[in-house]
């Protein structure tokens, strides 16, 4: 119910509302063929292919945008062009450049504190404006631990991630296995088991799968399947073992977050609790899609499991 009054309440608030972002540009696909038949060339319409069908709020910003992509000599002689043709867009209350959305952190605040210190009184746990400030401070005390383990290991994984040495078990791994000539079934087992180990290198999903999407997928193609199964064994090697390795941003918030029940809770003491978890889903997530492959039930909406 809440939800819904917070939608109508959205919904209700004038277009020209200062809480709203303001007007916005679309490139879209008949943009581009509009400026190509202005006269506007090839190569500098390519320039701007990553921003297409992008929403940007606000003339500076779009301004800036095409400065990004194209150059500043080419923004001065095209930017006029590209603004003329842009679709408009109308203001946004969730835009990144809303008003709304900059006070987010604030709201989100108010929203927790407010029924917080009245739940406190009506509950009787608080009597004074001492007790609020007691309890935000114990709430607090518990992140120094978080600040200074975020510390060491934000350089941890900046020096590796410079030693690149992540990258480079993961190429040799790659082609390891593509020089085994393993059957399919086999395949896909050993590109889930890689990729479980290179998570535990590299933290990032979307730069692990920059990595090694180039290699996985070309090769299941040549081997005759999809690159929907790639990413399906992609996602299991990812997701099954992201809470044992300590590179994972949020891995030392865990820890706090143990502490709180088992005072004496480091990483040696998570990974060894989640170990048998992480090996177990590995297991059955395996055992899942090799039964789908076996019944041909479908990976998702026109997602085979062969090529072509």
């Amino acid at each position: 119910m809440l939800i819904g009054i917070g939608i109508l309440v959205a919904v209700s608030i004038p277009e020209n509302s200062p809480m709203r972002s303001a007007p916005g540009f679309r490139v879209s696909q008949a943009s581009v063929d509009r400026l190509r038949a202005s006269g506007v060339p090839d190569d500098v319409l390519a320039k701007a292919a990553p921003i297409v069908g992008q929403e940007i709020f606000g003339k500076t910003a779009y301004d800036n945008a095409l400065k990004s992509r194209l150059g500043e000599e080419n923004a001065k002689k095209y930017g006029e062009a590209f603004q003329q043709n842009a679709e408009p867009v109308s203001p946004q209350l969730t835009a990144s450049s809303a008003p709304l959305m900059l006070s987010i952190v604030s709201l989100i605040f108010l929203l927790f504190l407010i029924p917080g210190i009245v739940h406190g009184y009506v509950a009787g746990t608080v009597k004074s404006h001492k007790d609020i400030v007691q309890g935000m401070s114990k709430t607090m005390s518990t992140m120094g631990y978080y600040i200074v383990l975020a510390f060491f290991a934000s350089l941890f994984i900046a020096a590796f991630g410079q030693s690149n040495l992540g990258a480079l078990l993961a190429l040799k791994g790659a082609g390891a296995l593509q020089s085994l000539a393993l059957p399919p079934q086999v395949t896909i087992i050993g590109i889930i088991l890689l990729t479980a180990f290179v998570n535990l290198l590299i933290g990032s999903a979307s730069a692990k799968w920059a990595l090694l999407a180039p290699i996985f997928v070309p090769l299941l193609m040549q081997l005759g399947m999809s690159p929907e199964l790639a990413q399906a064994a992609y996602r299991i090697g990812d997701s099954t073992t992201n809470i044992i390795t300590p590179l994972m941003p949020y891995f030392p918030l865990v820890v706090v977050f143990a502490q709180r029940y088992v005072k004496n809770t480091g990483i040696g003491t998570l990974v060894s609790l989640m170990l048998p978890y992480t090996v177990v889903f590995m297991i059955t997530w395996i055992i899942f899609l090799i039964i789908y492959w076996a019944l041909g039930i479908p990976l998702g909406i026109q997602a085979p499991y062969t090529y072509p």
